[in-house]
Protein backbone atom coordinates (compact mmCIF):
# COMPACT_ATOMS: atom_id res chain seq x y z
CA UNK A 1 0.00 0.00 0.00
CA UNK A 2 1.61 3.58 -1.03
CA UNK A 3 1.85 6.20 1.70
CA UNK A 4 -0.19 8.80 1.56
CA UNK A 5 1.16 12.16 -0.48
CA UNK A 6 1.20 15.58 0.52
CA UNK A 7 0.46 18.08 -2.46
CA UNK A 8 -0.22 21.37 -0.21
CA UNK A 9 2.46 22.50 1.36
CA UNK A 10 5.06 25.03 1.52
CA UNK A 11 8.62 25.14 1.90
CA UNK A 12 10.71 27.03 5.26
CA UNK A 13 13.60 28.82 4.88
CA UNK A 14 15.49 26.60 6.45
CA UNK A 15 14.04 23.70 4.41
CA UNK A 16 14.91 25.72 1.08
CA UNK A 17 18.32 26.72 2.11
CA UNK A 18 19.53 23.25 2.72
CA UNK A 19 17.65 22.42 -0.46
CA UNK A 20 19.88 24.88 -2.17
CA UNK A 21 23.16 23.46 -0.36
CA UNK A 22 22.74 19.86 -0.64
CA UNK A 23 21.82 20.02 -4.22
CA UNK A 24 17.89 18.98 -3.99
CA UNK A 25 15.78 20.47 -6.75
CA UNK A 26 11.64 21.40 -6.30
CA UNK A 27 11.07 18.72 -8.81
CA UNK A 28 13.02 16.02 -6.49
CA UNK A 29 10.89 17.30 -3.36
CA UNK A 30 7.64 17.63 -5.19
CA UNK A 31 8.00 14.01 -6.24
CA UNK A 32 8.96 12.90 -2.70
CA UNK A 33 5.87 14.64 -1.48
CA UNK A 34 3.50 13.05 -4.19
CA UNK A 35 4.83 9.55 -4.43
CA UNK A 36 6.64 8.46 -1.22
CA UNK A 37 8.01 5.14 -0.84
CA UNK A 38 7.13 5.20 2.95
CA UNK A 39 5.92 7.48 5.44
CA UNK A 40 6.21 7.64 9.33
CA UNK A 41 5.31 9.98 12.09
CA UNK A 42 8.44 11.75 13.97
CA UNK A 43 6.53 13.48 17.02
CA UNK A 44 2.79 14.09 16.96
CA UNK A 45 2.31 17.26 14.36
CA UNK A 46 5.74 15.96 12.21
CA UNK A 47 6.25 13.00 9.30
CA UNK A 48 8.95 12.20 7.74
CA UNK A 49 8.28 11.17 3.85
CA UNK A 50 10.97 9.48 1.95
CA UNK A 51 11.89 7.76 -1.09
CA UNK A 52 14.62 5.91 -2.82
CA UNK A 53 16.19 7.29 -5.88
CA UNK A 54 19.25 6.71 -8.14
CA UNK A 55 21.70 9.73 -9.13
CA UNK A 56 24.26 9.39 -10.99
CA UNK A 57 24.80 4.77 -10.48
CA UNK A 58 24.63 5.91 -6.65
CA UNK A 59 21.58 4.73 -4.82
CA UNK A 60 20.03 7.17 -1.81
CA UNK A 61 17.06 7.94 0.18
CA UNK A 62 15.44 11.40 -0.22
CA UNK A 63 14.03 12.22 3.51
CA UNK A 64 11.64 14.94 3.65
CA UNK A 65 10.40 16.32 6.87
CA UNK A 66 7.20 17.52 7.36
CA UNK A 67 4.88 19.01 9.81
CA UNK A 68 1.53 18.30 9.19
CA UNK A 69 0.28 20.31 11.98
CA UNK A 70 -1.19 23.05 9.50
CA UNK A 71 -2.55 24.20 6.95
CA UNK A 72 -0.58 24.05 4.42
CA UNK A 73 1.85 21.66 5.66
CA UNK A 74 5.63 23.18 5.92
CA UNK A 75 8.78 21.59 5.13
CA UNK A 76 10.73 21.44 8.05
CA UNK A 77 13.77 20.22 6.09
CA UNK A 78 15.12 17.76 3.15
CA UNK A 79 18.31 15.88 2.58
CA UNK A 80 19.48 12.71 0.76
CA UNK A 81 21.85 9.59 2.49
CA UNK A 82 23.07 6.91 1.10
CA UNK A 83 22.54 4.80 4.80
CA UNK A 84 19.65 3.35 3.14
CA UNK A 85 19.16 0.13 5.47
CA UNK A 86 19.62 2.56 8.17
CA UNK A 87 16.63 4.92 7.48
CA UNK A 88 14.64 2.25 4.97
CA UNK A 89 12.31 0.28 6.62
CA UNK A 90 11.56 -3.14 5.20
CA UNK A 91 7.80 -4.97 5.25
CA UNK A 92 7.27 -7.29 8.26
Amino acid sequence: MPAEPILEYVVTGHAAFEMKRRGIDEAMLRSVLAAPGQRDSVRPGRDVLQTRVTIEDKEFVVRVFVDIDRTPANVVTVYRTTKIRKYWRNAP
